[in-house]
C-alpha cells in the first residue's frame, strides 16, 4: 500500500488555521483588516529591508548557479531526458507563474505610473510613460521569477535527483537533518500550505469579480453583482474540477498550452493595430533602462526623501506577493522540470519569462498610454471611477471587432483562473500528502470545494481584502524558508559536485590515485547520502 495516497498532520492543521481566518474574515471582515492592515504596515516600514535584500539575493544566487559548474547538473539521472517539450514546459511556467496577471496589469499598472510616477515629477509626460514602463517591468522581471526558481530548483533537486518528498520540509535536510520529520518540518510545510490557500482563494474571488466586470462592460444583459460573481466561481470551479480528474498531462497541459496561444494572438493583435514601430522602440529603451538601472531600483529605499508610499504600496506589496506565491508556483513548476539541467532550468524559469513580460508590457503599455491620450485621459479616468477591473475591456473597445476581442480577452482570463485554480489545488494536495506528485483525486476535490467556498464566502462578507493581507503577512516568515531553501541547496550542490570530481579523477588518473582517494571518497559519499532527505515510496506513475 502507498502511504502517500493518504493526508498528513499537514492537512489538519493548516486547514485549522485557515478555518479562523476564514470564519474572523466572513463574521468580522472590518476588523481583521485594521489589525492585520496594521501588521502588514509595520512589517513593511520596519522589515521592507529584508524583502529587498532577499529578493537581491534570490537573484544573485540563480545567476551564480547559471555560470557555476553545478549547472550541468540534471534534475533527475545524469542522462534522463525531459519529461516535457520545451512549449509545454514554457506555457506551464507562463500559466502557473503569472499569466492572468500580465493580462490584467498589462495596461493598468503601467497607466496607473504614468499618472503617478514613482520618482518625484510630474505625471502624463513623456518621462513619466518611460518611467512607467520601467517600473513596471521591475515588478515583473527577474526578480519574481529567481525566487520561484530557488524553490522550484530546491525542490526538483531532492526529489528528481535523490527521491525525496515533494515538499519544503524534505529540501531543508542538509541544514536540519531529522528535524525536518518533527514539528519544525510540519511548520515549515504548513508555513507553505497556508500562503497558497489564501493566494488561491484571494486570486478566486477577485477573478471572478474581474471577469464579471469584463462581463458587465462588454455586454450590457450582464450585471455586475456579487451573485454573478457566486456565479462565475461557482463555474470556474466545476471547470478546474473537471480538469483536476485529468491530472497534470492532460487537464492543465492542454488548457496552459491553448493560454498562451490565446494570449500571443492578443498581443499580436494589438501590436498589429497599435503604433507597432513606437513598442518596437519602447521594447528596446524599457529593456536597456531596465537593465541600466537595475541595481538602483533594487536597493532604493527611499531612505533620504522618505516619501515610502510608493515603495510600499507597490514594490515591496509586490515583492512580499511573489514570495508568498513562491510555494505554490516554486512546487508545481519542480512537478513538471523533470530532466533539465539546472542552467536549463534556470535560464528557462528566468530568462523566457522575463524576456515575455518585456515585450507584453512594451505593447500594451505602449497602447494603453496612447489610448488614455486619444480619449484625454478617458481610459484612467474610468479605472479611478469603475476600478482596474474595466480597464482591459475600456481598452479593446477601441479596436476593431471589440466585441469578439473582449469575449475572447473573457474566455482567457477566465481560462487562466481555471489552470492557477487547477494546479493549486495539485499543489495543495501534494504538500498535504506527504509530497505524493500524483495525489489522489479526493484529496484535489476537497481542495478545490474549500478554496472555492472560502472564495464565495469572503467575497459575500467583504474579507477578501484581509485575506490577501493575510497571505503578505505569511510571506514574511516564509521569506526565511526560502533563504534556508538556498542554502540547503548549494551545501548539498557543493558536496554532490565534490563527489562527481573525485570519481572523474579516479577514472583519468594513474590507477594508484583511485587506490590513494577511495577512502576519502566513501566518506564523502558516506556523509552526503547523511544529509540527504528521506526517500518517499514512488508510485508506478512517478517512477
Amino acid at each position: 500500500m502507498n502511504t502517500k495516497s493518504k493526508v498528513t498532520p499537514v492537512f489538519y492543521i493548516s486547514l485549522s488555521i485557515a478555518f479562523v481566518f476564514i470564519l474572523w474574515g466572513a463574521f468580522f471582515p472590518t476588523n481583521v483588516e485594521t489589525v492585520l492592515g496594521y501588521i502588514n504596515n509595520f512589517i513593511s516600514n520596519t522589515f521592507g529591508w529584508v524583502y529587498m535584500l532577499a529578493m537581491t539575493g534570490f537573484v544573485i544566487f540563480a545567476l551564480f548557479l547559471v555560470i557555476s559548474p553545478y549547472g550541468k547538473i540534471r534534475l533527475g539521472k545524469q542522462n534522463e531526458k525531459a519529461q516535457y517539450s520545451y512549449f509545454t514546459w514554457f506555457s506551464f511556467l507562463f500559466t502557473a507563474g503569472m499569466g492572468v496577471g500580465l493580462v490584467f496589469y498589462g495596461v493598468t499598472e503601467p497607466l496607473t505610473h504614468y499618472y503617478n510616477p514613482p520618482v518625484l515629477g510630474g505625471g502624463a509626460t513623456p518621462q513619466a510613460a518611460e518611467e512607467s514602463l520601467q517600473y513596471t517591468l521591475f515588478h515583473w522581471g527577474f526578480h519574481p521569477w529567481a525566487v520561484y526558481a530557488v524553490v522550484g530548483l530546491a525542490l526538483a533537486y531532492f526529489n528528481f535527483r535523490h527521491n525525496a518528498p515533494l515538499l519544503m520540509s524534505s529540501a531543508l535536510s542538509p541544514l536540519l537533518g531529522n528535524r525536518v520529520n518533527g514539528w519544525m518540518g510540519t511548520s515549515v510545510d504548513v508555513l507553505a500550505v497556508f500562503g497558497t490557500i489564501f493566494g488561491i482563494a484571494t486570486s478566486l474571488g477577485l477573478g471572478a469579480t474581474q471577469i464579471t466586470a469584463g462581463l458587465s462592460y462588454s455586454f450590457d444583459a450582464i450585471n455586475n453583482t456579487i451573485l454573478t460573481q457566486t456565479i462565475v466561481i461557482l463555474i470556474i470551479t466545476v471547470a478546474f474540477m473537471i480538469s483536476a480528474s485529468t491530472g497534470v498531462n492532460k487537464g492543465i497541459r492542454y488548457l496552459s498550452m491553448a493560454n498562451v496561444i490565446i494570449a500571443v494572438s492578443l498581443m499580436v493583435f494589438v501590436f498589429i493595430f497599435g503604433s507597432s514601430i513606437q513598442m518596437i522602440e519602447a521594447f528596446m529603451t524599457n529593456t536597456g533602462n531596465y537593465l541600466q538601472n537595475l541595481a538602483s531600483m533594487t536597493f532604493n529605499m527611499n531612505s533620504f526623501v522618505g516619501d515610502r508610499g510608493f515603495l510600499n504600496a507597490w514594490t515591496l506589496f509586490y515583492w512580499a506577493w511573489w514570495i508568498g506565491w513562491a510555494a505554490f508556483v516554486g512546487s508545481f513548476i519542480a512537478r513538471v522540470s523533470r530532466g533539465r539541467t539546472i542552467r536549463e532550468f534556470i535560464l528557462g524559469v528566468i530568462g523566457v519569462p522575463v524576456l515575455f513580460s518585456a515585450i507584453w508590457f512594451a505593447i500594451f503599455g505602449v497602447a494603453g498610454i496612447e489610448t488614455d491620450n486619444i480619449l484625454g485621459g478617458g481610459l484612467y479616468s474610468l479605472m479611478d471611477t469603475q476600478g482596474n477591473e474595466v480597464a482591459l475591456f475600456a481598452f479593446l473597445e477601441n479596436y476593431p471587432a471589440s466585441t469578439i476581442i473582449m469575449g475572447i480577452a473573457v474566455l482567457l482570463i477566465a481560462s487562466f483562473f481555471v489552470t492557477s485554480a487547477d494546479s493549486g489545488t495539485f499543489v495543495l494536495s501534494m504538500l498535504t500528502t506527504g509530497g505524493a506528485l500524483n495525489p489522489p483525486l479526493q484529496v484535489k476535490i476537497i481542495w478545490g470545494v474549500i478554496l472555492a467556498g472560502t472564495a464565495t464566502v469572503l467575497l459575500w462578507s467583504g474579507g477578501l481584502a484581509a485575506l490577501q493581507m493575510a497571505m503578505l503577512i505569511a510571506a514574511f516568515p516564509f521569506t526565511f524558508v526560502v533563504v534556508l531553501l538556498a542554502i540547503s541547496l548549494f551545501k548539498a550542490l557543493r558536496s554532490e559536485y565534490d563527489i562527481i570530481q573525485l570519481e572523474r579523477k579516479q577514472l583519468v588518473y594513474e590507477p594508484n590515485y583511485k587506490e590513494e582517494t577511495q577512502k576519502e571518497l566513501e566518506e564523502k559519499r558516506v556523509a552526503f547520502e547523511e544529509s540527504l532527505p528521506e526517500e518517499s515510496v514512488l508510485d508506478d506513475e512517478e517512477k
